[in-house]
């Protein structure tokens, strides 16, 4: 079902089963059966009913919020403003972890139970993966005893371990790299690499990357944009709806395992841009020498903290050494979450530097 009003700027949208309401810029999410997480008091809802009543109560900026971590017998742990602080019963931020209150067995199962909607089976295979994406674009880590069969994970019990990854997208972030991406002269894309050491930003830079390469910007039209989200952490994908935005020319595969799924969008979907994020194994880079020979321009991420760190890397030192890449963007967390600080060619001349 689908009713929309172009003139009044709103729409209503059925996708499985959640229905969105956007009026100009605003986006509500109604869901239609299970569960939805879009808002704070949404978010709540996939907790124990003790947990959530102490994040109800707790006073901060969910915008800095970016991991809750809950490990059984263990403190309650948030990861804010990129530094790490414990949570007491009464809901307030302490650095003491003695004062923190303590997740028990039964928080960790009423808190699947919540995740889940009572239903584990219908989650198996995410289960499997180590994860589950839930509406919003939330990504829930879980760990616990794997079940094996043939060698191959089949499951999991004995959930213990349960770390929530609260999704952030930022538009606009990627306007300062945008000038260096593009290159104006031949109307077309730089090979990209993002290199940033963890929690500084990559991942939400690529996304916002993508949404305007894919949308079109005032230094290029749009390109046709195909990414591989292995983990669900680009385009967040919640029962095939992306609950990111990425752009109106955006393909997405998720859950895919980037090489095989670089392949496969470059056969089937015929991107002009590929994206991929944490890219590391040896069949990844065979893949990216593929997607680069096809034609397709590449903009990927990896951990590191510098060129020097790249090329200390056995498997990823070979990027550097044949130049597939273009563009290296540096970022660290000097000055914040996704502090841009240098940007160099493939020769290795710096570009742009945060120093001036």
């Amino acid at each position: 079902m689908q009713i929309k009003s172009y003139d009044k700027a709103e729409y209503f949208t059925v996708s499985g089963n959640i229905l969105f309401y956007q009026k100009v810029d605003k986006l509500y999410r109604f869901r239609t059966g299970g569960l939805c997480v879009s808002t704070k008091e949404e978010l709540m809802k996939i907790f124990s009913l003790k947990l959530r009543n102490v994040f109800g109560k707790l006073n901060i900026d969910y915008g800095k919020l970016q991991e809750i971590r809950l490990r059984i017998n263990a403190p309650l742990i948030i990861i804010y403003g990129n530094k790490e602080a414990f949570v007491t019963e009464d809901a307030t931020i302490v650095d003491d972890p003695s004062k923190a209150i303590i997740v028990t067995k039964n928080e960790i199962r009423e808190t699947m139970e919540y995740i889940s909607n009572y239903s584990m089976y219908a989650f198996e295979d995410e289960i499997r993966q180590g994860f589950i994406t839930v509406s919003g674009g939330h990504r829930i880590g879980i760990a616990g005893k794997t079940i094996l069969e043939n060698d191959m994970i089949k499951s999991m019990k004995h959930i213990s371990f349960i770390n929530i990854r609260l999704a952030h997208q930022v538009k606009g972030c990627a306007d300062k790299v945008l000038p260096y991406v593009v290159n104006q002269q031949m109307n077309d894309i730089y090979h990209t690499l993002i290199i940033s050491p963890p929690r500084c930003g990559k991942t939400t830079l690529l996304r916002d990357l993508i949404r305007q390469l894919s949308d079109g910007n005032k230094y290029l039209e749009g390109r046709s944009v195909g990414v591989v989200d292995e983990r669900s952490e680009i385009g967040a994908c919640y029962m095939g709806v992306p609950q990111n935005e990425l752009g109106i020319r955006t393909d997405i595969l998720d859950c895919c395992p980037k090489a095989k799924g670089m392949m496969m969008l470059i056969r089937s979907m015929s991107p002009q841009v590929i994206a991929v994020d944490e890219i590391g194994s040896k069949e990844e880079l065979e893949a990216i020498d593929y997607v680069i020979g096809c034609g397709a321009k590449l903009i990927a991420t990896v951990h590191g903290s510098s060129i020097e760190d790249i090329k200390n890397k056995p498997t990823l030192s070979e990027l550097v050494k044949k130049k597939l890449f273009e563009r290296y963007i540096i970022l660290s967390n000097l000055a914040g979450v996704g502090t841009l600080e240098e940007i160099y060619d493939a020769e290795g001349r710096l570009l742009y530097s945060a120093r001036g």
